[in-house]
């Protein structure tokens, strides 16, 4: 049965690291630290993996997987990651390759988000992402009106920081 489990996670892992690394991208800075935080989540993705029931999709239980992680590991005052090496795993991951003309394109607005706090950056990946509120709302575990309430006050501080 671990062989099988271990199949299907890396099919639908595979099938969604993008996920990964566009949070990944919004919680570091730099390559280091975002390889460091890609490792994290995909391990803890893998350790809770048996937790994941099929009520929701799954890149939606890998949002609230990654995003939690992410945002835990982040808001410690220390900014220092404790990571484990993804080797111990023996995955076999393929790496998505970045187009090099849209990472130009997308440096701005990400400068831009790193300037939100934790939630409003979760907040707008997920809509950027064109997730519906509802699924917004269970991927942070907040209520549906509190989500849009959010999203809107997100928007309007990235428009003050991409306009000043």
């Amino acid at each position: 049965m671990k062989k099988e489990q271990e199949h299907h996670f890396l099919a639908d892992f595979e099938a969604n690291q993008n996920i990964v690394h566009k949070i990944c991208r919004l919680y570091t800075t730099d390559k280091e630290a975002h390889n460091d935080l890609f490792q994290e989540i995909t391990i803890q993705l893998w350790k809770n993996y048996n937790t994941f029931r099929g009520d929701a999709k799954f890149s939606t239980w890998m949002y609230r997987v990654a995003l939690n992680t992410a945002i835990s590991l982040y808001r410690k005052s220390t900014r220092t990651v404790k990571t484990q090496n993804i080797a111990d795993y023996n995955f076999k991951i393929k790496a998505i390759d970045y187009d090099d003309t849209q990472e130009l394109q997308l440096e701005k607005l990400y400068k831009a988000i790193h300037q939100l706090n934790d939630i409003d950056k979760a907040l707008i990946f997920l809509y950027l992402e064109n997730k519906p509120y509802k699924e917004i709302s269970i991927t942070l575990g907040i209520s549906e009106v509190n989500a849009r309430v959010k999203m809107n006050r997100a928007k309007d501080k990235l428009k003050k920081v991409l306009n000043p």
